[in-house]
């Protein structure tokens, strides 16, 4: 029997609660590296790399399925998802990229603002999980 809307539309919503989940949990740990090495930033760049494409795939499928489901609401919820997702990927890989290269040439500047950048996302990140935490509850 196949998934009805409101199935399909729940079944996205807890993949993405997972996916963020996951990658939240996994990137505060990496505050604990020094993040003073290209080593670093290629590592830690390369895991926001793949949380915005598991991101980007689990809340396209919840806009989609909320859509199908007619829940408006909850289907501009998760395009917002969408749309901060790339704004983020758009705007910090590129700092991050910048920085880590300079962190090879021991410019001390670039440390503290590829960290700022890592909280940043851990941050946003956060306010992504409380929001489909919250959305599940209204769901």
């Amino acid at each position: 029997m196949p998934l009805q809307p409101n199935q399909f539309a729940l079944f996205s919503t807890v993949a993405l609660l997972v996916v963020t989940a996951y990658f939240l949990l996994g990137s505060i740990p990496l505050l604990t590296l020094r993040h003073d090495t290209t080593l670093d930033a290629r590592f830690i760049r390369s895991f926001y790399v793949t949380y915005y494409r598991f991101a980007l795939v689990t809340a396209t499928g919840a806009t989609i399925s909320y859509a199908m489901a007619s829940r408006p609401v909850f289907a501009v919820g998760a395009a917002a998802i969408v749309v901060v997702t790339l704004l983020l990927r758009r705007h910090y890989l590129p700092k991050m990229d910048a920085l880590g290269v300079q962190m090879g040439d021991d410019a001390t500047a670039a440390i503290p603002a590829f960290r700022r950048i890592h909280q940043r996302a851990i941050l946003i990140n956060l306010a992504q999980l409380l929001g489909i935490l919250g959305s599940l509850t209204a769901l």
